[in-house]
């Protein structure tokens, strides 16, 4: 442990115009960044990238990883920007590729597995041989199980499908309470039971109406769940900071903004260093070197 960092707390920024904007936001005390694309890696120069990051960031901050948002199971650019991430987040100094596990649209979640298997398949062995971890996000973008959207991996039946599917330990999670909370699921025991799958964290949290779900239900129309910045939800983070190291996790927590309904537009940035400093409290707080014996 250096300096209480073996858990970094930090957020997201998109890999176009990357350098940029971390030249902005880094001062704020972030002390790692999952740069991100959305659904291909496009015309973004990944070595360019990568160099002018890690210097604008140098001494002050780390890449956590990588992450390409879209479906590889339909699109087969997708599928070879997974590819290239892997083999290129070297370049980053980061070992963990985050994304979408994919689905095929017209079927349902059981359904898309021979194509899962077939895909990450070939992407495991591929990670393994560059030392790098794959951990998919658990959003469910508007799917279910009979007709899922852009990703299969958002509930833990299909968690256990996959790492039965493609049995490799270079398979995981990108694993945040927010994504269990929209499902009614309680975040704390589903991280116990899968910590030791959990590549990433994003640091996004969820308040629940309770009794807008025990008036009215889940079926009326009225909002009852919101995705929060982390300190504007429900869950207490040290439970999920002391869960995490109590399993030897040594990654990062980055927090996923843009969610927030009220710390949102030009309240952002507000709200995500209050996550920030939420999240570097929860850790602990600035870090105390023992007396010497």
């Amino acid at each position: 442990m250096t300096d209480h960092q073996d858990i970094r707390i930090g957020t997201l920024a998109g890999m176009n115009g990357a350098p940029d904007y971390l030249r902005q936001i880094v001062d704020h005390g972030f002390e790692s960044f999952e740069l991100t694309l959305w659904q291909y890696i496009g015309d973004v120069d990944l070595d360019s990238t990568a160099k002018q990051s890690l210097e604008v960031i140098d001494g002050k901050a780390i890449i956590s990883s990588v992450g390409v948002y879209g479906n590889p199971l339909q699109a087969e650019q997708t599928a070879k920007d997974w590819e290239t991430l892997i083999k290129n987040a070297h370049l980053f100094n980061c070992n963990v590729v985050c994304g979408f596990a994919g689905a095929m649209e017209d079927r349902s979640v059981d359904e898309s597995m021979p194509q899962y298997k077939k895909v990450f398949g070939h992407l495991a062995k591929v990670a393994e041989d560059c030392g790098v971890k794959i951990a998919f996000e658990n959003c469910d973008m508007g799917g279910t199980w009979q007709a899922p959207k852009w990703n299969i991996a958002h509930s833990p039946a299909a968690w256990d499908m996959m790492f039965d599917a493609v049995e490799s330990k270079a398979i995981g999670l990108e694993w945040e309470p927010c994504h269990q909370m929209v499902s009614l699921i309680s975040p704390l025991p589903n991280l116990r039971k899968y910590v030791d799958r959990v590549y990433h964290v994003h640091g996004k949290d969820a308040s629940v109406a309770w009794d807008v779900i025990k008036t009215r239900g889940t079926r009326s129309g009225e909002p009852f769940v919101w995705h929060r910045t982390p300190g504007f939800g429900d869950t207490n983070w040290t439970d999920i900071i002391s869960i995490l190291r109590m399993n030897g996790f040594t990654g990062s927590i980055d927090i996923e903004g843009w969610h927030d309904p009220i710390y949102k537009n030009e309240l952002e940035m507000t709200g995500q260093v209050h996550g920030l400093n939420y999240l570097k409290a929860c850790r602990g707080g600035p870090y105390i070197e023992n007396p010497k014996s």
